[in-house]
């Protein structure tokens, strides 16, 4: 698994900024929090790192050690520590920001981020830039975001994890060449700075470069052999390749180290799901449901759970599932979760044909953001996407003239948008919309701009070859969305069986 922060910005992104339906998959990663070992408040350290400004040694020590295990995915884990180090030193900024980063929930999240903005003017430039970075990316201003970490590699060009938190940005941009030129920094600095080996992997892994990504991941094993994750990112390149049985046994390998490596657990169902083995995918997940500690660890579960679902033609189930990630929301007032789990409900609805019901769903999404306490920032970006979720219900009642009118003020909106994401969703909903009007010349230029890590937009130039004529491009595509081959994500789940078929 790459190292995302694991699902709170993740729903953060995904809700306020588009529908999408992928947890692993579409999101920006967020930059690393803090960098070095070094405990001065000073902005630059003798060795060019990032200093840790913090009161107590034995604070320090604790964020060092739970920072190591974010590294090797140990997040669950990583908490204790995190917290025992803001108990040692409530003024712990960075502690504060990797504990937000790594929140099972939005409520957690957005409280440990607001309470390491206040302590932004009392550490190190550095630290400065990284907390102000994550707020920028929490208002969905990536834009700003970039800024902040320019600066910080102006400041700090030797410190691999201000190169580690800039590829980060690339690659959530899909600039997969510029994350790799950082990720090869990062390990220039330090050759065995094992996080860095394994986001290297994944953008070689993106660029379909998968015999440098084998390598990247081979070297990341090598470094940290006894940790569960290498083998689990491996294992996630041969799921990727079609290896199904060689993933599986790459993912056992993982939970043999580390029986709570819950994410194997999905990996091994996607794979047997890919082999047509439904039930024993489904069966598979129940070990996550079994061994979940905190809300984000059930979440996980439960959104493989619906995308098994989907995937297997049983939709009415799957929104039964989606109804339970709800109240598990509900529990703790999560807005961000509650917000993804309607809109993923109308994604869901969207898919079976019934356009008034998600409606709704996405109507009910919206009012929960606009009815919080999030960022004014927040608030507005969410009334946009709100005309990208708008046109594609109109599309689906074949009201073509209302797709095209939401659409531009969708298009307008991410024209004008600090996200750099958004043009892309604006060229998928008139690529869309050129499809349904049969324009296929006109739905190929706009999809070919649009995301193409969203395998619907390789199943929807598919079917704009198709209609074209063009029968090697359509099979090209199609083959390209069918062997998709992620983990759980709802996009390939909707399109998968039918790209497979036209492939």
């Amino acid at each position: 698994m790459r190292t995302l922060r694991p699902l709170v910005p993740l729903l953060i992104f995904v809700v306020l900024t588009v529908s999408g339906c992928a947890r692993k998959e579409a999101a920006a990663p967020a930059p690393d929090s803090s960098a070095s070992s070094s405990s001065s408040a000073s902005d630059r350290t003798g060795d060019g790192k990032i200093p840790i400004t913090t009161t107590s040694p034995q604070a320090k020590a604790e964020f060092v050690q739970a920072r190591d295990m974010v590294d090797k995915l140990q997040i669950t884990n990583s908490l204790e520590h995190f917290r025992k180090a803001i108990e040692l030193d409530p003024s712990f900024a960075s502690a504060e920001l990797a504990l937000a980063q790594n929140s099972p929930t939005g409520t957690e999240f957005f409280a440990h981020l607001q309470k390491a903005v206040a302590l932004a003017d009392k550490v190190s430039d550095g630290e400065r830039l990284l907390i102000l970075a994550q707020q920028a990316a929490a208002n969905n201003d990536v834009v700003q975001q970039k800024q902040f970490l320019d600066q910080l590699l102006a400041a700090y060009p030797d410190d691999e994890r201000a190169n580690f938190a800039m590829a980060a940005w690339d690659f959530g941009q899909q600039d997969y060449p510029k994350a790799l030129e950082h990720y090869r920094k990062a390990t220039e600095i330090n050759n065995t700075f094992s996080t860095a080996y394994n986001l290297m992997g994944y953008a070689y892994r993106q660029s379909n470069q998968f015999s440098d990504a084998e390598k990247a991941f081979q070297r990341y094993i090598e470094l940290i052999p006894n940790d569960p994750n290498p083998y689990d990112s491996y294992a996630e390149l041969l799921l990727k390749m079609g290896r199904f049985d060689d993933a599986i046994a790459q993912y056992r390998k993982a939970l043999a180290i580390d029986a709570n490596f819950l994410n194997a657990y999905q990996g091994i169902a996607m794979a047997l799901l890919y082999q047509g083995k439904e039930k024993e995918a489904a069966a598979e997940l129940e070990n996550i449901a079994s061994k979940a500690r905190t809300d984000g660890e059930r979440r996980t579960g439960m959104f493989a759970e619906t995308v098994v679902l989907v995937d297997s033609g049983k939709a009415a189930q799957a929104l039964a599932s989606l109804d339970e990630q709800y109240a598990l929301g509900q529990k703790t007032n999560d807005v961000a979760a509650m917000a993804f789990d309607s809109t993923l409900k109308g994604n869901v609805l969207l898919n079976m044909g019934k356009p008034d019901q998600a409606k709704k769903e996405f109507e009910s999404g919206a009012a929960l953001i606009q009815a919080s306490n999030l960022s004014a920032e927040i608030k507005a970006n969410n009334r946009l996407v709100s005309h990208f979720n708008l046109a594609r219900v109109a599309l689906a009642r074949k009201d073509l003239a209302a797709a095209k009118a939401e659409a531009l003020e969708y298009r307008t909106g991410a024209a004008a948008s600090k996200n750099p994401f958004q043009p892309r969703q604006a060229h998928e909903l008139d690529g869309t919309i050129a499809l349904a009007d049969k324009n296929w010349d006109e739905a190929i230029a706009q999809l070919q701009q649009s995301n193409l890590q969203n395998p619907q937009n390789l199943y929807r130039l598919c079917q704009a070859y198709q209609g074209k004529g063009d029968a090697a491009k359509a099979a090209d595509s199609c083959k390209q969305a069918a062997e998709f081959n992620s983990l759980p994500n709802l996009n390939y789940a909707f399109i998968r069986a039918k790209a497979g078929k036209a492939a």
